[in-house]
């Protein structure tokens, strides 16, 4: 696709003049930008619903989640991808990234590693069948990207691509299309503004999606959240005080014998015998504590 075919490099009519209005109004055309962002993600809702469910499939298999990409997509990747251990009890081996230019270039500009089609290919033989990759370029035209793309999906990876250009050569070779159709950027082609709040809500949502389906979110609470400092572990007393109906002293005197695991705690607190007995129920339940909650209160 040709730069003159690609939305996110046209430039906005709008925009002219820019550089000689007031600080008020340029920054009105900002937010215009980010609100067009925010309805090309709504847009997608239906394409983020099938990729997280492929995406959740995945996971549960065994499989692991890879993100690639190049410049300001595969940052916003990066940045969704190492938030998942904290908030939701994801294993950090279970996630990996195929960056161009490698993790130098999530601080350095290598922009010409994004052309660079023979090392996407090779860094995407790390995936497998039963993985999930999803592969972002707003333009849809990275060579890297698609080579990463088109790999993984050879090996038998579910390739979902992230991308803000209609008809492109990633959503060609992916198994699942996010369309972001954001537009023209108010300063046109900088597509860290309007397109890249567009992938980060949309990834957002995504992976925040897989993982209400894996049984990580209760009642919109993380009951998998690794509780690794102070603030976290106060959260993890909080969740279970809420759930169980228990006093948070309690609540954290029992997150001491789980060794701050949220959703055994929750079953000791609600009448669980034991810690094996907890986990048992979850490892019945597949993880999911509603379920495992409502067979436990059968039990009694």
């Amino acid at each position: 696709m040709g730069a003159s075919l690609r939305k996110t490099e046209n430039n906005l009519p709008e925009s002219a003049g820019i550089d000689t209005w007031n600080d008020a109004k340029i920054l009105a055309a900002f937010v215009g930008g980010q609100e067009r962002a925010i309805v090309a993600v709504k847009a997608a809702i239906p394409q983020i619903s099938e990729a997280a469910n492929a995406i959740a499939a995945c996971l549960a298999g065994g499989g692991r989640l890879f993100y690639a990409g190049a410049g300001t997509s595969i940052r916003i990747g990066v940045q969704d991808g190492s938030e998942l251990p904290a908030t939701f009890g994801m294993a950090e081996d279970k996630i990996d990234y195929l960056i161009a230019g490698g993790r130098a270039a999530m601080f350095e500009t290598l922009a010409d590693a994004e052309d660079d089609a023979n090392e996407g290919s090779r860094a995407a033989s790390a995936c497998k069948a039963g993985d999930a990759l999803i592969a972002i370029a707003a333009s849809g035209s990275t060579p890297y990207t698609i080579a990463a793309a088109k790999r993984a999906r050879e090996l038998g990876a579910k390739v979902v691509a992230v991308v803000n250009n209609p008809n492109s050569s990633l959503a060609a070779a992916a198994d699942i299309e996010i369309l972001l159709d954001s537009g023209p950027e108010v300063i046109a082609g900088s597509t860290r503004m309007g397109a890249g709040t567009a992938q980060k809500a949309a990834l957002n949502f995504l992976s925040t999606l897989a993982h209400i389906k894996l049984g990580a979110v209760h009642d919109g609470m993380m009951v998998n959240v690794r509780a690794d400092n102070l603030k976290l572990k106060a959260r993890a007393g909080g969740i279970v005080s809420r759930i169980a109906g228990v006093s948070e002293k309690d609540a954290a005197a029992v997150l001491e014998l789980t060794r701050g695991e949220v959703k055994p705690a929750v079953l000791i607190c609600a009448g669980a015998k034991s810690l094996d007995a907890a986990q048992q129920l979850l490892l019945e339940s597949k993880g999911n504590l509603r379920l495992a909650l409502s067979r436990l209160a059968a039990a009694r």
